[in-house]
């Protein structure tokens, strides 16, 4: 806030409410409340009609336009508006032209100087009465397609969570490049790019080679610095990820149906209902009709979903999440990690926010309420900060320090000291696991001329006392977030190994190295705080 208010101490009371900040506004002051109450009056923007600039405000635009285009001002939308305290009929401007910037591009001293100059071109034109202003914004094309779906899993039936995670921005999410569909990953987590007030952008942190497959670009850093760079556009859901998705709908119809016939069929065997009949074929009766009835409303519901799904999600235009905004080079940095990360602008248009989880992990859909306690609390002395998240949302916060990779606190399943770990992939939906605490050291992507040796931890897949041992993850997962039970951040899964086309293995970069890869690149960015 400050890097505006100890210029221009009206930058936030100017168009209080938009999320606009002002970088510099002429003319008399705008109304502000006092006390407490300064920054709570809400500014309206209202539309002007039959002002006598009307004639010729067009030529007065362009003039303005190529004012600023000398000036070197890296403008994106230039206003013609009047405002008003929000409720009120009377204007407290009639006139102000805003001119929107990118967010930080424009000092103040420069802002001023633009600003005199748009002056001179009103007065010569005779309106020398009208405000200009300055303010941050970004200007985005409407993005094809409805919004994403909300995830909502307590007001689902049973079975229903899982198949709509997949068109929402719950994590983890299944994405690709729009140009190269078949490439598909996983976005992990939800990151604010600013603590500026006004700077609402969220980016998904992914892999780099996500974003930007080796095949297809050549492994250097790329940055979308204003408008004006061609997007890369990024969507929900690859080729195969929606495929999948659909067949996944479809299936579980069928398989209610199917159950439906089996439970109609022992109903039919069932003698008629009588006052006396034993207990025990009432509640069976009960028992089939119940099923027979949750059933048909998990059909009306799957098909909705399906019908939501090809109306909305069919193209991948309709999937468009948001664009490249940074893609690392994909490199062993100096402690040895390998750092393959990128960020994805999400498009606001794109989100119900009201709706939105934020970074809420679903550690649901294949699993269960039950198995997250016998996996990742199976000692009863071992409870302390016991908890079943939610609906089965997992907040994330914070992340998991160095030391207690090497010192972890959980017991597993067999009473050992380990750290526990869960991830959802698109691949492999929610699976549990233990990390290493010690680093393997492996070598990336030769197949694509990158051959770098690196540091990283294994996640190994978590063997019950059955002697079954899920594998904790598969192609398309990369760039999941593992977490630990408590909800802190453990790492970014990269890749994995084992026998050809099987991942026994899970490679993962430590959330406490690759955050400060983040933070050097973009200092003021933070993790998403809770959504309640």
């Amino acid at each position: 806030m400050s890097r505006l208010t100890n210029d221009y101490p009206y930058a936030f009371t100017d168009f209080f409410g938009s999320g606009t900040p002002c970088v510099f506004k002429t003319g008399p002051k705008w109304p502000i409340a006092v006390g407490p109450e300064s920054q709570k009056i809400v500014r309206a923007a209202r539309p002007i009609y039959k002002h006598p600039i009307a004639p010729t405000w067009l030529k007065t635009a362009w003039t303005i336009v190529a004012r600023l285009d000398s000036l070197q001002v890296n403008w994106n939308t230039v206003n013609p508006l009047a405002y008003a305290n929000a409720g009120e009929a009377a204007l407290i401007c009639d006139f102000v032209i805003t001119i929107g910037v990118q967010p930080g591009s424009l000092a103040y001293a420069a802002a001023v100087a633009a600003a005199n100059a748009i002056d001179e071109i009103l007065q010569n034109a005779g309106f020398p009465e009208i405000q200009v202003a300055f303010i941050e914004s970004v200007y985005r094309r409407h993005v094809s397609g409805g919004k994403l779906m909300s995830f909502n899993p307590m007001f689902d039936s049973e079975g229903i969570p899982a198949l709509r995670k997949h068109f929402t921005p719950t994590l983890s999410l299944s994405i690709a490049p729009i140009k190269s569909p078949h490439f598909e990953g996983t976005g992990g987590l939800f990151v604010r790019l600013n603590t500026e007030e006004g700077d609402n952008r969220i980016a998904l942190l992914t892999c780099a080679h996500v974003a930007h497959p080796p095949p297809l670009f050549e492994n250097k850093v790329y940055t979308r610095k204003n408008d004006s760079q061609l997007r890369e556009d990024i969507i929900l859901l690859g080729t195969a990820s929606y495929d999948k998705a659909v067949t996944a709908i479809m299936k579980f119809i069928g398989d209610q149906t199917i159950a439906i016939s089996t439970w109609e069929a022992t109903l039919r065997r069932l003698p008629e209902p009588k006052e006396d009949e034993p207990r025990g074929i009432t509640s069976k009766r009960k028992e089939l009709t119940d099923l027979i009835d949750a059933a048909n409303n998990k059909i009306e519901e799957a098909n909705q979903l399906h019908t939501d799904v090809t109306k909305h999600f069919t193209t991948t235009a309709s999937r468009v999440l948001g664009f490249v905004l940074h893609c690392a080079k994909i490199e062993v940095g100096e402690d040895h990690f390998m750092y393959d990360w990128s960020l994805i602008q999400m498009d606001e248009e794109k989100i119900e926010w009201k709706d939105f989880k934020g970074n809420k992990l679903f550690v649901g859909g294949n699993k269960t309420a039950v198995d997250w306690v016998n996996y990742m609390f199976p000692q009863a002395h071992d409870r302390r900060n016991f908890h079943t998240p939610e609906d089965l949302l997992l907040q994330l916060e914070d992340y998991v320090r160095e030391e207690e990779f090497r010192n972890p606190q959980n017991l597993d399943i067999h009473n050992v000291r380990t750290l526990l770990a869960v991830k959802n992939g698109p691949s492999t939906g929610t699976t549990f696991g233990r990390v290493n605490g010690l680093e393997s050291i492996t070598r990336h992507y030769p197949e694509h001329g990158i051959s770098q040796d690196a540091l990283e931890f294994i996640v190994c897949g978590y063997d019950t006392l059955t002697g079954k041992n899920d594998k904790f993850s598969d192609g398309g997962d990369s760039s999941c977030i593992v977490a630990g039970r408590d909800g802190r951040i453990i790492a970014q899964i990269t890749g994995g190994g084992g026998p050809t086309d099987e991942t026994d293995k899970t490679y993962v970069t430590p959330f406490y190295a690759l955050q400060k890869a983040i933070k050097e690149m973009y200092p003021n960015s933070y993790l998403i705080p809770a959504v309640v």
